[in-house]
């Protein structure tokens, strides 16, 4: 944990020192602009982890700088990725003409530079900020429903049209608070589902501080129930107190273990395991061989795993069909790169892995910034076919 806050801590100083150099220093503002534009990015960058910590012992505090520093956060990364494409593009122009303009008369290169600065950045400023601006509309708007068929080789005919909503990465606590969560639930409940399966990442805080906000997930209604598998936030926040919490209103977590969906012929197997990152914690670590012990091969088998990586081993053990999260469709273009590199390539949407199929869904809340660029919010409907 703290190295992962050290990491993000420098990643954040880099990108802080570069938008710095280059929209300030490079531009040469006036001396009083300077020590203003100074002395805000130096309270942004220090309100950042203030921010995602302080929602463990702080969690008002977190909500309110939430809405500041978070937006920031994402503006500051966007307005890094513009100005180095435009720096980039500066250096490939000069070297394929060794030099970008000619001075006219009067004009020293001095001052070209600094004009260049100055409208480069501008440009960026603004492109970044709208881009924020979009991405906060887009976080907190209207959840997109995609409907995605899976066609299952061992599905009984008698389940053809099986549906299960998927709904993972709610991420509750700073800014996502339980009105968003009641929107939620609301549509899910209204696509009538035969099954509902949380997949991890619900929450971001304790159980004493969001216990209200998280309620209205008991009110979540499927035909065979709601299943859960903890993500690695459950675990950041305290997974046992709010599987317990979660448990308690109504979901049912599988826990390495597998269950049966419907009775007779006309069934297939639900598992589930815990999060790629649980077996740092006591009692807890994925454990596909126990998640399938004793089962049928002829029966179709369903896996909830909630990171995309998973599916390397889930197919070692015959899963038909793993539903994931975790990667929020990569939340913030262009940064989503480094989500896909994380995941192996997994981001979103439909893979085949051997014989596995994978369904990652993009989720349908955000971490951190209360922005999302070009990755939708998302209730996934699953409807099962048999071959």
């Amino acid at each position: 944990m703290v190295l992962r806050l050290l990491l993000g801590a420098s990643v954040s100083a880099l990108l802080h020192f570069y938008v710095w150099r280059r929209i300030v220093d490079r531009s040469e503002v006036a001396r009083g602009a300077r020590w203003a534009i100074t002395a805000v990015m130096l309270a942004m960058f220090v309100a950042i982890p203030l921010t995602t910590s302080s929602r463990m012992w702080a969690p008002g505090l977190a909500s309110t700088l939430g809405w500041i520093s978070m937006p920031w956060m994402a503006f500051v990364g966007l307005l890094a990725i513009v100005l180095l494409a435009i720096d980039l593009a500066r250096a490939f122009a000069r070297l394929g003409r060794k030099a970008l303009l000619k001075p006219g008369p009067g004009e020293t290169a001095v001052s070209r530079r600094k004009f260049l600065a100055r409208v480069t950045g501008g440009a960026a400023v603004t492109v970044a900020g709208a881009s924020v601006t979009a991405g906060m509309i887009s976080a907190r708007g209207v959840h997109e429903v995609v409907d995605v068929e899976i066609r299952l080789a061992k599905l009984p005919r008698a389940l053809d049209g099986f549906t299960i909503v998927q709904l993972s990465d709610l991420h509750v606590g700073m800014t996502i608070d339980r009105s968003f969560v009641e929107r939620v639930v609301a549509q899910a409940n209204r696509l009538s589902p035969d099954l509902i399966a949380l997949t991890g990442d619900l929450i971001d805080g304790r159980v004493e501080d969001l216990r209200d906000d998280v309620a209205p997930l008991g009110d979540l209604r499927a035909k065979h129930g709601v299943f859960a598998v903890t993500g690695n936030h459950e675990y950041y926040a305290g997974a046992d107190p709010w599987i317990a919490e979660i448990s308690r209103l109504g979901a049912r977590y599988l826990r390495n273990e597998r269950v049966t969906i419907g009775s007779g012929e006309a069934s297939f197997d639900l598992a589930g395991v815990d999060d790629h990152t649980a077996e740092s914690y006591p009692g807890h670590g994925e454990d596909l061989r126990a998640a399938t012990a004793g089962r049928d091969p002829n029966r179709a088998l369903v896996l909830l795993a909630h990171q995309p990586r998973q599916v390397r081993r889930a197919a070692k053990h015959g899963v038909d069909l793993q539903l994931s999260g975790h990667t929020h469709g990569g939340q913030i273009w262009p940064w989503h790169f480094i989500v896909r590199l994380q995941q192996g390539g997994l981001l979103a949407g439909r893979y085949q892995y051997e014989a596995t199929q994978l369904y990652v869904t993009r989720g349908c809340g955000y971490w951190g910034p209360p922005v999302r660029l070009f990755a939708p919010l998302e209730i996934t409907r699953l409807i099962l076919r048999s071959a």
